[in-house]
């Protein structure tokens, strides 16, 4: 009965996890699309209908927090932007930590079919290789070879100029 409110082509979301929420929301009389994104710190009743993922970000020195029902129909979909390497199902030590105690290592994620992100990841790559400038070498030009006085004599002209000014 409920599995047909189920979404599909959810990506497996993580703690540690770095994610864009798209979630729609009506203002007056248009539709509209409010991003959200943060962090993973929890993710709550599995893969079951009342599924939920809590998400934090940083405003403005204020850490705020979301909790997203994965399957709630107002969402739109749900992005992976990075991946970290953590050791904990919940990562509610990250509220109190700051500076380094707040970083986590970041892993690189491998494609998948339900993973949108690996595509665009690649299509970043891409365009940098064609953005690249390309370098036309210029002909040599060789510029006059000025005399240049040996160091002895610089150094005699600034004493003598500091005699002159002194005098």
């Amino acid at each position: 009965m409920l599995k047909q409110f189920l979404k599909k082509g959810i990506p497996d979301i993580r703690p540690g996890d770095t994610v864009k929420v798209y979630q729609k929301f009506k203002d007056k009389d248009k539709e509209k699309i409010q991003i959200f994104e943060g962090l993973v710190i929890a993710r709550k009743h599995g893969k079951e209908i009342g599924a939920t993922i809590t998400v934090r970000k940083v405003i403005g020195g204020v850490g705020v927090e979301r909790i997203f029902p994965i399957h709630l129909p107002t969402i739109d979909k749900i992005e992976i932007l990075k991946r970290s390497k953590v050791r904990r199902a919940k990562l509610y030590y990250l509220r109190e930590a700051k500076g380094k105690r707040a970083r986590l290592k970041r892993i690189e994620i491998k494609p998948t079919k339900k993973n949108k992100l690996d595509d665009r990841v690649e299509v970043k790559e891409e365009k940098k290789a064609e953005e690249e400038p390309k370098v036309e070498k210029k002909p040599e030009v060789k510029m006059e070879e000025k005399e240049e006085k040996p160091k002895g004599e610089i150094k005699e002209t600034q004493k003598e100029r500091r005699e002159e000014e002194s005098k």
